[in-house]
């Protein structure tokens, strides 16, 4: 009867650490730095886009619309799960 009230109890502290663990911890940390990059990034190239927009010439218009669809093509690739 002890060995089972004692393996009870090491299982609900188990559990317990397990969970202290798991929200006092930095999960998915990594991810937002990444998401946060990839925007930078993004606003940069909107930038770039918009103040080539503003040349007359072929080769600033045709800039902007090649990043333009690299943007659209890397944000169609991805899928959240």
């Amino acid at each position: 009867m002890i060995y089972m009230l004692a393996g009870y109890l090491h299982a609900a502290i188990h559990r317990r650490v397990r969970e202290i663990r798991r929200l006092a911890g930095e999960t998915g940390q990594g991810t937002v730095e990444y998401v946060g990059l990839i925007l930078l990034v993004a606003l940069l190239m909107v930038g770039m886009v918009a103040g080539m927009k503003g040349f007359q010439g072929k080769q600033g218009t045709e800039l902007a619309d090649v990043i333009v669809n690299k943007i659209k093509e890397a944000v169609d690739k991805v899928a959240f799960k």
